[in-house]
């Protein structure tokens, strides 16, 4: 497909907001005008590029009111790739616009404005938690999840390390020995399968554990 395609149905949905519309005015690919108004500009591509986000910033030298519009397609994959974007739009002040052209269906999924943060006290709180029982500094930034050491497999390789020393144990004794205040509930969830049950709240370190363990 063609950028061009997706101009008419755009013309025709600003038209019936009371605009009047031209295409390609200056470096921009279409221009909307009402009276007593800013000029609505928007950027056609044929999906969503990061040189398509850098040519929206620029645009906003000459206008506030900034939109990119690109095809909608059907399917998951897009549906991802819409709301990432609208995300980033938003944060960049910009809007962001669909178009299907199996029918000229116009979606406005963003409007341009500056962008307020809202935060989340949940987010936060299990960052900061993180940090305060993350044991010293195991892991580098910028390394992949995978093998990455969080405070939980800290607290978990602590009390393997104490079964390992001590043998067979109650959950209430390994809590007050390794100071993992949650060890009883750790050793029964058995994330890592390092645990094993033999008696009521008695927890043993499994064939896992000891292998764990061994690898340093």
């Amino acid at each position: 497909m063609r950028e061009t395609e997706l101009y008419p149905p755009l013309k025709t949905f600003l038209q019936g907001q009371g605009y009047e519309v031209k295409g390609e005015i200056g470096p921009a690919d279409l221009v909307a005008m009402r009276p007593g108004e800013d000029p609505v500009v928007i950027e056609l591509k044929t999906g969503f590029s990061l040189s398509l986000f850098h040519q929206c910033i620029a645009r906003l030298a000459v206008s506030d009111t900034v939109y990119m519009a690109v095809p909608r397609s059907p399917g998951k994959r897009f549906a991802r790739a819409l709301k990432d974007n609208v995300a980033l739009a938003r944060r960049l002040g910009l809007g962001v616009i669909t178009v299907r052209l199996s029918d000229g269906l116009v979606e406005v999924h963003a409007d341009p404005g500056p962008y307020a943060p809202r935060k989340s006290p949940r987010k936060t709180q299990a960052l900061l938690r993180e940090f305060a029982r993350r044991r010293g500094d195991p892991t580098q930034g910028g390394a992949t999840r995978t093998g990455l050491v969080t405070a939980y497999r800290q607290d978990a390789r602590a009390i393997a390390a104490y079964l390992a020393e001590h043998g067979p144990s109650k959950g209430a004794v390994v809590a007050k020995s390794t100071g993992v205040t949650h060890a009883t509930r750790m050793m029964r969830d058995n994330h890592y399968g390092w645990f094993e049950k033999i008696d009521l709240g008695t927890y043993q370190l499994t064939d896992a554990g000891h292998c764990n363990l061994s690898k340093g």
